[in-house]
Order: C-alpha cells, then sequence, then structure tokens
C-alpha cells in the first residue's frame, strides 16, 4: 500500500512555510522547474516564450497575490528561503493551471495564441447533500488528476496556524493546498477550467488556503467572488450544516450555485453560457472525457442512500472517471479525497484509486 506523505506544520506563517520547504526542498526545486518548462511549451499554453519572460509575467502576480494573502506570503516566503527559490517560481509552482490561463492572454499581445493541444485537468469533483446521504450527513470529494509526473510530489498538509482554524490539505510539494478541510467544518476543492480572460491575478491555491482561515460559509465564498482570480477553476465549498456552493470562476466572470436537495456534479467543460463565451477550446479528447465523466458521475449519484463506500468507488470507476496515463498527455488520477465536514472526517488516497487504499484522518 502506497500511504500519502504526511507533514505537520504550526505557527507563524513564515514558519510553516520554513518548515514546508526544508522538509522538502530537493522535491519542491525539481517539481518548481518541470512545471516552469511546461509554462513555456506550445503544447500546454498555446504559446512559445522564453522562461525570462514566463517568469516576468509570474512576477507580475506576486504582487496580486500579496495583495489579496499577505500572511500566505509570508508563507510561500519561507518556502522560497528553504528552497532558494524566488516567489515568482513559487507562484508558477502553485498555480499553474491558472498562470496557463495568463500566459495564453497575456504571454504575447501581438502574437495570437492557438489551441493549445494538451490539457491535464481530468479532475472529477461532486457535492452531497444531507438529503441524498444514508448517513445524513454532506460530503465533498474528487478525484486530482494532472501529469502522471505529479503523482510523487502529491502529500497532506496538516497546519496548525497561530491565527487561524487548523486544517488538512492533499496537494504537492511547495504547493499552500489544493483540496481541504478545516476545524471550523469548512472544506473546499476545484477543478480545472480553461479560459481565454486569463489576467495578472491571484492563482487557485491562495483562494484555497484563504477559504481554510474561515468559519463562516459566506466569509468563504466572498474569499473566491471577491478575488481577482488569475485563471480559471470550478470552486466547491461546504459546510458542517451541509450548505454548499458551487462557483464556476472564470477570471472575469463567475456563476454561483446553491447547493441543495440534488446532488451535484462538476467536471472540466463550463456548463454556464456567460463562461462558455469566454472558455478555451479544449482538445476533442480532452472535452469527451470531461462530458463522459460528468455523465458517469451523475449515473453513480442518482440515488439517495449515498455511503462513504460508494464515493470511493466512484472515484475508483474505470468505466470513465479513474484515469490511467495514455500518450499524448499522459494525465492520471494522482489522488482523491473525500471530506465529511459535519464529523471533520478526511479521506485521502495517493495515486491512482483503483490502485491504492484510502486512509482516514479527522480534523
Amino acid at each position: 500500500m502506497n500511504h500519502i506523505r504526511v507533514i505537520k506544520l504550526s505557527g507563524a506563517p513564515y514558519d510553516m512555510g520554513y518548515a514546508h520547504g526544508l522538509r522538502f526542498r530537493d522535491e519542491i526545486r525539481m517539481f518548481t522547474e518541470e512545471r516552469v518548462r511546461l509554462c513555456s511549451s506550445l503544447e500546454w499554453t498555446g504559446r512559445e516564450l522564453p522562461r525570462d519572460a514566463i517568469i516576468a509575467l509570474a512576477e507580475a502576480c506576486v504582487a496580486e497575490h500579496q495583495a489579496y494573502a499577505p500572511d500566505l506570503m509570508a508563507e510561500v516566503q519561507g518556502i522560497a528561503d528553504a528552497t532558494d527559490l524566488t516567489l515568482a517560481e513559487l507562484v508558477i509552482n502553485n498555480g499553474f493551471t491558472d498562470f496557463i490561463d495568463t500566459i495564453y492572454h497575456l504571454g504575447d499581445i501581438t502574437v495570437p495564441a492557438v489551441a493549445a493541444p494538451l490539457a491535464a485537468d481530468n479532475c472529477t469533483a461532486f457535492m452531497i447533500p444531507p438529503c441524498r446521504s444514508a448517513t445524513g450527513e454532506a460530503f465533498f470529494g474528487q478525484t486530482w488528476d494532472m501529469h502522471a509526473s505529479a503523482t510523487p510530489y502529491v502529500i497532506l498538509i496538516h497546519g496548525k496556524p497561530d491565527d487561524a482554524p487548523s486544517f488538512l490539505t492533499f496537494t504537492v510539494t511547495g504547493c499552500v493546498g489544493m483540496i481541504g478541510m478545516n476545524s471550523a467544518g469548512i472544506a473546499v476543492g476545484v477543478n480545472n477550467l480553461m479560459a481565454t480572460d486569463g489576467r495578472i491575478g491571484v492563482t487557485w491555491p491562495f483562494v484555497v488556503r484563504k477559504i481554510l482561515q474561515q468559519d463562516d460559509l459566506d466569509a468563504a465564498l466572498e474569499c473566491l467572488t471577491g478575488a481577482k482570480l488569475a485563471g480559471a477553476h470550478n470552486y466547491m465549498l461546504m459546510d458542517r450544516s451541509g450548505r454548499g456552493y458551487e462557483v464556476e470562476a472564470m477570471s472575469t466572470t463567475h456563476h454561483v450555485h446553491e447547493l441543495a436537495d440534488e446532488t451535484i456534479s462538476h467536471t472540466n467543460h463550463c456548463l454556464i453560457q456567460k463562461n462558455l463565451d469566454v472558455a478555451r477550446e479544449r482538445p476533442p479528447d480532452s472535452q469527451n472525457s470531461s462530458e463522459n465523466r460528468l455523465r458517469r458521475a451523475n449515473e453513480l449519484l442518482a440515488r439517495d442512500d449515498v455511503t462513504i463506500e460508494d464515493l470511493m468507488a466512484l472515484t475508483r470507476d474505470e468505466v470513465a472517471i479513474c484515469t490511467r496515463p495514455q500518450p499524448p498527455t499522459h494525465v492520471e488520477s494522482c489522488g482523491a479525497a473525500i471530506m465529511s465536514p459535519s464529523t471533520g472526517d478526511f479521506w485521502p488516497v495517493w495515486g491512482i484509486p483503483a490502485d491504492n487504499e484510502y486512509e482516514h484522518f479527522t480534523i
């Protein structure tokens, strides 16, 4: 069994970041360099830009991150000091899939970008309202799909900040958080979208962690709807009472859908017309995958007695949802996470869910 690696971080933001960076120094450096390299690739961004142009765009985003979440940027400064990386490089490490949208739109305004032929964004996410659960508790969960080279870097952070709720977050080395839940019962996760309106702004992991600093769902929602987003993601938020929101968020527009009595599933294509208007063209295979995964998730969740075992089985579904790497994208389900905000139970799995076992944590 492949266990997910756990790092416990506590104290002031800088100290948490420095400990994170020191523990995974070499991995963070390798992973960051790979992300920067992919940003220079026509296949991923629709542009071929030199490294210095990529870094310049990331440096422009640093100020937006510092204005949005200065404490989280102090944490990233700790990672930077421990790894000898720059804040700009670590913004790319954290927000790669948002930053691609920024490059696509702003990388070189004198040359139109082409449709990128690759898309590493096959996450499948779902929210189960209490009335659809066998136990009467709400659940949130998702797979996290990315280029297979990302799987070795997956970790779980157990954070105990000085001035915010404790939290668990499924993430990768060097990244402040991707999918998580805090001790106040706020849970959040994402799946990637592709946008033409990317801009100098804040990338999604910082939105996730700022949400995990909140103890109220509406304050958590404001962290997202009030942010100047760099790129596009679909977000799902839930609290311990079973209230929840899905927010299909592009850089310049968003749509809020409140969880009611029906299960919500989402994959990687926009479902809202105003967001489709600024969505980037997806490669045909990626579009088909997204549509097939959404159809399959809705099929598997079309019941009112869903259990945690059902949700684990959904993430392991090899008809459509659990993804194994195939050329040319080499995308795989690098892991998954399922949460019950009402009980504080958190179940992550490292690597392809069909090949590995979920582990149980509480917050």
